[in-house]
């Protein structure tokens, strides 16, 4: 347990929070003395989620659901505010993969899929929330962006072109909320053992031009815990005058 509470009386939105790397951030966030809202479409992994930082003391409600869906981001935004009096910090975490398919193999409705949880629904989470944040004096936007934020040989058309669109999200959410006391940055994961499961088609033209690019990968899988811990500080007021940065927590693969 650490002794470090600097969010001590501070909420803290997370999504995707009942496995991978949102749930290990909503765990630091809780021991750090924050109040965390846990969203996730499973109802069974938020509220285990949910358990485990009451059963350490902390304070955690959840809010199941996809979050491509309005009405699930407006019960989100409801709920942290009635439960929590205030929002200081949005972790847009939850996202999926693709079927790592070339543009020419990817139908629509795996785009349209893809783009709605990695892009869309960030939007509408920050669109959401940031007012509240502004009202209140300032707050963190974090996003889980990724090495596909940077590159075209990490990942399919359609998880490639929206984590783009998340580092770019991020970046004008800075520059637009700076004057008024929200920061907004991202971490961009390389290779780290989460739940997201990638369902590619055996023989495809996409996972075997991809998988050629993988041997530059960092040397070793990241643990969630080390993705959150970059997470935590970003929100934290040690990155107070950090703002519109996409941080790789990768082992070097961007140098590469």
């Amino acid at each position: 347990m650490s002794s470090n509470r600097d969010f001590e009386g501070r909420s803290v939105i997370v999504t995707g929070a009942g496995s991978g790397i949102g749930r290990a951030a909503a765990l630091k966030f809780a021991e750090r003395g924050a109040k965390v809202l846990v969203a996730d479409l499973s109802e069974e992994n938020a509220h285990r989620v949910v358990g485990e930082v009451r059963d350490t003391g902390g304070t955690a409600h959840a809010v199941v659901g996809d979050l491509g869906l309005q009405e699930i981001v407006d019960e989100v935004t409801a709920t942290a505010l009635r439960e929590f009096g205030r929002i200081d910090v949005l972790v847009n975490n939850a996202g999926i993969m693709d079927r790592m398919s070339a543009a020419a193999d990817t139908e629509d409705a795996e785009w349209e899929r893809v783009l709605r949880i990695n892009l869309t629904a960030p939007f509408m989470l920050a669109r959401a929330v940031v007012p509240h944040m502004i009202e209140a004096g300032g707050g963190a936007v974090v996003a889980t962006a990724s090495e596909a934020s940077f590159r075209g040989s990490a990942a399919g058309a359609a998880y490639t072109a929206s984590k783009h669109g998340v580092a770019g999200l991020t970046k004008s959410l800075a520059v637009m909320y700076r004057d008024k006391g929200v920061r907004a940055n991202a971490i961009a994961p390389g290779g780290t053992v989460t739940g997201i499961s990638v369902d590619a088609q055996q023989g495809a033209h996409g996972p075997g031009v991809v998988g050629s690019y993988m041997v530059n990968m960092g040397s070793r899988t990241a643990r969630a815990e080390e993705q959150a811990e970059a997470i935590v500080f970003l929100a934290s007021d040690a990155a107070s005058n950090i703002n519109g940065v996409v941080l790789p927590v990768d082992n070097g693969w961007a140098a590469v």
